[in-house]
């Protein structure tokens, strides 16, 4: 059971508090936890365990966009629960406000707290279901927000019960409006890999979603089956998923919900290969660093390898920095962050980034070698390999439209020198 969520900003002042129960939790427990992320952390809550206990409190985090949802609870119950209703939380305030930042909240207060009323009842999750809430509260638009001003009133409020909760799938509707008779599945995947000075690659792993939009009229069945699902694991469902068929046959099956929503997540472990290779050499002697960096395509995903940027942080005993790039631009940011933008790699020749680096004086050589970070977009393949083989559609007054695509960018992809 939660009693308390606390939305913190990046700077740990309290933007939202809401008590879920009686026992009122004091706000001074947010000042212990900021001085534990300043003590632990430097300031920066991603970088903290989701799991905190104080000494009169368990405390659950999550950190999105630079904002801080903090929960609270003395009794013992599963770091899990509260973690994943944070998560949901956060998801569902996005949805609702089309972003998440601490500017967002503040201008939208109202709708974040008549949210939270909805999604927890004396401390337990209740309403999780955006198209549920939506119907409840309606999203902030510019009508809504002229009637507030005018009247004094909030106009966000629906008049009466969704109608999911007449339905015996509370995240669908019985009677699904203006369906265009269509469903579209997108497998969106992030590559986590790091590789050593040696250039040899050390850990390769995707993590992976299968987010569908549907708009399908009535109740419809869907079943969907993958070519090669002995390759996922770690996977985490939508409350509409059968866990049966999944557990016997790696079938999904399900109702889904209207618009919107992710069916799965999943972990791909111990790739073998990377889309693209970054050779970078850092020579120092006589006060100078020698830098030069080049990337290529080391794996053709048949696919055009879209986005690609490298970044990485000029090591602090650095005075000056002189790099140039023979392909894209070279930005040098306010906190010493290089950044080298370099879109696609032409077919004529590889970039390449070069330079001098200018150490402190009195410094012959560099002895912090930086960590170089690779971010990447490719459109049409999943990286991991993972494949639809079939979706199945019934209780559909016709055959549906039915559309396919995978997305693969990088995640935490490091290169080291």
């Amino acid at each position: 059971m939660l009693q308390c969520i606390f939305l913190l900003s990046d700077s740990g002042e309290v933007m939202v508090e809401k008590q879920m129960v009686g026992h009122r939790v004091d706000r001074a427990i947010c000042g212990w936890f900021w001085d534990y992320v300043l003590a632990h952390a430097a300031g920066d809550p991603s970088k903290i365990l989701q799991v905190v206990v104080s000494p009169t409190h368990y405390l659950f985090q999550i950190y999105r966009n630079g904002v801080t949802f903090l929960a609270c609870t003395q009794v013992e119950m599963p770091p899990l629960m509260a973690i994943e209703f944070l998560s949901r939380v956060a998801d569902v305030l996005t949805d609702y406000l089309g972003d998440l930042n601490e500017d967002i909240i503040k201008d939208n207060f109202v709708i974040v707290y008549q949210v939270l009323d909805e999604m927890m009842d004396n401390g337990f999750p209740l309403t999780t279901e955006p198209n549920i809430l939506k119907e409840m509260i309606a999203p902030p638009n510019i009508v809504n927000k002229m009637l507030n001003v005018v009247t004094g009133k909030s106009s966000t409020l629906g008049s009466k019960l969704p109608d999911a909760a007449a339905s015996f799938v509370p995240w669908r509707s019985t009677v699904v409006k203006d369906a265009s008779n269509e469903v579209y599945v997108n497998i969106v995947e992030e590559l986590d890999a790091c590789v050593n000075r040696e250039g040899v690659l050390v850990k390769c792993e995707a993590y992976g979603e299968v987010q569908v939009n549907c708009s399908l009229p009535g109740v419809p069945e869907l079943t969907m089956s993958f070519a090669n699902p002995t390759i996922i694991n770690d996977v985490t469902f939508h409350p509409c998923v059968r866990f049966r068929p999944w557990e016997s046959n790696q079938v999904l099956s399900f109702v889904p919900p209207d618009g919107q929503f992710k069916l799965m997540s999943y972990r791909v472990k111990k790739l073998k290969k990377t889309p693209i290779y970054v050779k970078p050499q850092l020579t120092s002697d006589s006060g100078n660093c020698r830098v030069s960096v080049m990337v290529g395509i080391r794996n053709d995903p048949g696919k055009p390898i879209d986005s690609i940027t490298v970044q990485f942080q000029l090591p602090p005993l650095i005075v000056s920095a002189d790099l140039t790039a023979n392909h894209g631009t070279v930005d040098i940011l306010a906190d010493k962050t290089c950044l080298w933008t370099i879109g696609q790699i032409p077919k004529d020749r590889a970039p390449v980034l070069s330079g001098n680096l200018r150490l402190e004086e009195g410094l012959a050589q560099l002895h912090t070698l930086p960590t170089f970070q690779v971010k990447f977009k490719i459109m049409g393949v999943a990286l991991s390999g993972l494949q639809i083989d079939k979706l199945e559609v019934k209780n559909t007054p016709s055959a549906p439209y039915k559309g396919f695509r995978a997305q693969t960018q990088a995640g935490k992809y490091e290169v080291r020198s």
